[in-house]
Order: C-alpha cells, then structure tokens, then sequence
C-alpha cells in the first residue's frame, strides 16, 4: 500500500492533567514522522469527562500523585474498553504515571491504591529513593536495540505473567533499581519510565509504533519508508550510556 493512501488515528489521554516534563512531545514526533511519509493523522484529545473513543492508537504521559489520583478513576471507569482495544491490536504507549496505570494499581506511600486498567500484568508500589539521570537500555526487538532517556521516579514496578521488560539496563535504574529492567511490553502495550521525551531520542521506537498502528487498521505488515534521521540519530547517539 502507498503511504500517501494510509492513515491512522491517534488518541492523547488526559493531556491537562499527564503531562510532565514535555511528554507532549512523543505526540509531536508520531505525527509528524507520519505527515512526512504523506500518512494521514487522524488526532483527538480525550479530557476528563470525555467518551473514550475507538483508536489505532493511544498515548498518555506521567504526571505527579496528585494528578494519577484524578486521572486513576476516570481511566478505570473505560477500563474495559480499552481491555477490548488491546485485545483488538490497538498499540498503547504510557509514560510513567501512564504506565503505572496501565497495571493492576499502584500503591503510594500513605494514600489508598491507586486501581489501573490491567492491560499488563505490572504492579507499581511507592519507593523510599527517587531515580532521577539518563537511561540508556537495550532492547530485543528494535534496530538500534538501544533506547535512551531521563528517569524521575520513586515509583518500583514489578513484572509478572506474560508482560515482558521492554528493555534491560544498561545505565540508570529503570522499573525497580534491582531487576534490571526498563519499561514493559504485552501485546501491543508498551509502558517506560523514560521522558525526556522519549520517542524524539528514539526515532526507531516512534516509527514501530507506527508500523503496529497501521497493522492494526489495515490488517497486513507495512514497511515505512526512510527518513533522514541524522539529527535524531546524532542525538540518540550522544546519549548513550551518558553518565548517570
């Protein structure tokens, strides 16, 4: 199929209230590495209140306790919802707090739990440290294998079942400072503690995405053509293995 015929659709979940530390940013990239190609960029904004609507795919950032509480029982009450779109092949991208809440729950220290949506099984439970610097981790899937970004959490995910780390370790902490591993991944449900943003660092993870997105839609593989990627990859680049 030719890229100037195709099209995908884009979520952002609660913007106004996940939205730290320029997590905007990966929206950015993923529609312009699309408008480049001549792909078509279905966009809604999903705030508070609002009726959650069918997707290729569905992006939410992080945000501070305060902002996941007020977020945590909206997204629950479309918690099934979404179950069904993953089941369906829809790709979902959560950043921190987002990611924290695409597990079971996540506990703070002294407030109640904090119920997720279950689209990985993962559990976040509050930590006494706070990890903060770069990360550098290498996936298994990806070419470059390495992901790059910038940690800010206290938060410790743990892993189980069928959900798989997105990457291991190579510098920094990521889930829990003790497993070695960064992020998740199950099925087309992709969850990291990396801002920074993340996705404009690592250009070969945006235009996966895409590549999911766009099998979800139309049923079948399609190869993205080449950008020129020489600034983004300079910048990956620059970044690896940065000291802490």
């Amino acid at each position: 199929m030719e890229e100037e015929n195709l099209k995908i659709s884009i979520a952002h979940l609660y913007p106004e209230l996940l939205n730290l530390y320029g997590d905007i940013g990966n929206i950015i990239t993923l529609k312009k590495r699309c408008e480049w190609r001549g792909i078509e960029v279905e966009f809604e904004e999903i705030h508070y209140g609002d009726k959650i609507n069918e997707h290729d795919l569905y992006f939410i950032g992080g945000g501070q306790d305060k902002q996941q509480e007020d977020v945590a029982d909206e997204l629950f009450k479309n918690k099934w919802f979404l179950m069904g779109e993953r089941d369906k092949g829809a790709v979902f991208l959560g950043i921190c707090g987002g990611y924290q809440l695409f597990g079971h729950y996540y506990q703070p220290h002294d407030k109640p739990k904090l119920k997720g949506i279950s689209l990985m099984d993962a559990y976040t439970v509050a930590g006494d440290k706070r990890f903060i610097g770069n990360v550098t981790a290498r996936t298994d899937f990806l070419t470059p294998e390495t992901l790059v970004g910038f940690e800010n959490h206290s938060g410790l995910t743990y892993l189980e079942g069928e959900t798989k780390p997105l990457a291991r370790i190579e510098t920094g902490n990521g889930n829990n400072g003790q497993d070695g591993f960064e992020g998740a991944r199950y099925k087309n449900v992709f969850g990291t503690y990396l801002h920074g943003s993340f996705l404009p660092k690592n250009p070969h993870f945006a235009d996966y995405l895409i590549e999911l997105a766009l099998k979800k839609r139309y049923g079948q593989n399609i190869e993205l053509q080449e950008l020129d990627d020489k600034i983004e990859k300079l910048t990956h680049n620059s970044l690896i293995n940065k000291p802490y």
